[in-house]
């Protein structure tokens, strides 16, 4: 028996790893998938005796982009908090596995810490919103209340402006401050990536660069940055998905199919949003991974 490659070793077993998610798939994604894109391009009445679908071709996607005056309102929403978040969830979420790296004192506690928003997301503490945090403390704590007050996103600004700070960097730094709560609690599962990504690579690496006389700023952006550079692809995929699995859109989708029963309607938006989707995660994995170091 003529013994396989490496290269060829790789594909077998990268198959293998893949093997129980496609099986999944086969058996219970791809036939609604079917569906849906046949409810999509039909028209669809619900009666005692079942469903009546009507092909009516291009219809619904029509109507979704041009009639419904929510759909690209909520759309365009979802893409533009999107194009915010991503870049601050994989900074922080890098920066933050750095500095969990280190060796401190209570580093395991910590590093539970930031993972537990990942593990309260599904409990009563997903439907609170940063503003009610702030507000409930300066509430318990009226003396602090004045601070919340005075360092708002507003005084930030101005306080850059000032400085000569460029107004567009200006704006997406407020911004950031205005998210924190968000970032924080969407980063979790990023930065157990980046962690374990940067656990890996040798101490070697780091000692080497220490005896040549390298800093720790320079030892991040020669060793540490490219060793991570694939998990940084990683992160923006799934990142981006996460993003567009948490917002409005979801929420009009369904409320068109099963409280307006309008399936058809429905069906169409789903595909367009999976659509956007798609192009958008292409654009990103194609210059992003440009920029990847692949160590052999």
């Amino acid at each position: 028996m003529k013994q396989r490659t490496y290269a060829q070793q790789k594909s077998f077993w990268g198959f293998v790893y893949v093997l129980p998610w496609l099986i999944g798939f086969i058996f219970f994604f791809l036939i609604p998938l079917a569906a849906s894109l046949r409810y999509s391009l039909s028209d669809i009445e619900a009666n005692a005796s079942g469903m009546n679908i009507t092909f009516i071709g291009f219809a619904n996607y029509v109507e979704a982009l041009t009639v419904n005056t929510s759909f690209n309102r909520t759309l365009t929403t979802a893409i533009s908090n999107m194009v915010v978040n991503v870049p601050l969830i994989v900074i922080f979420s890098l920066f933050l596995a750095v500095l969990l790296n280190q060796k401190f004192i209570g580093r395991s506690v910590a590093r539970s810490i930031f993972f537990l928003p990942v593990i309260l997301a599904s409990g009563v503490i997903a439907n609170l919103e940063a503003e009610s945090l702030v507000q409930a403390v300066a509430q318990q704590n009226p003396e602090t209340s004045g601070f919340f007050h005075t360092f708002g996103s507003f005084e930030l600004q101005r306080i850059m402006l000032q400085s000569g700070v460029n107004e567009s960097i200006v704006a997406y730094l407020t911004g950031a401050v205005d998210r924190i709560y968000e970032i924080v609690s969407q980063s979790g599962v990023q930065i157990l990536i980046f962690l374990a990504g940067i656990q890996t690579i040798s101490p070697q690496l780091y000692e080497a660069s220490k005896m040549e006389g390298a800093t720790g700023y320079e030892a991040f952006w020669k060793i540490t940055f490219p060793m991570v550079s694939p998990l940084i692809l990683v992160n923006i995929i799934y990142t981006i998905i996460d993003s567009f699995a948490m917002n409005d859109m979801t929420d009009l989708i369904i409320a068109t199919g099963f409280n307006n029963f309008d399936f058809g309607l429905s069906s169409a938006m789903a595909w367009l949003y999976f659509i956007s989707i798609v192009v958008i995660l292409a654009i990103s994995t194609y210059f992003v991974s440009k920029r990847v170091f692949y160590q052999e």
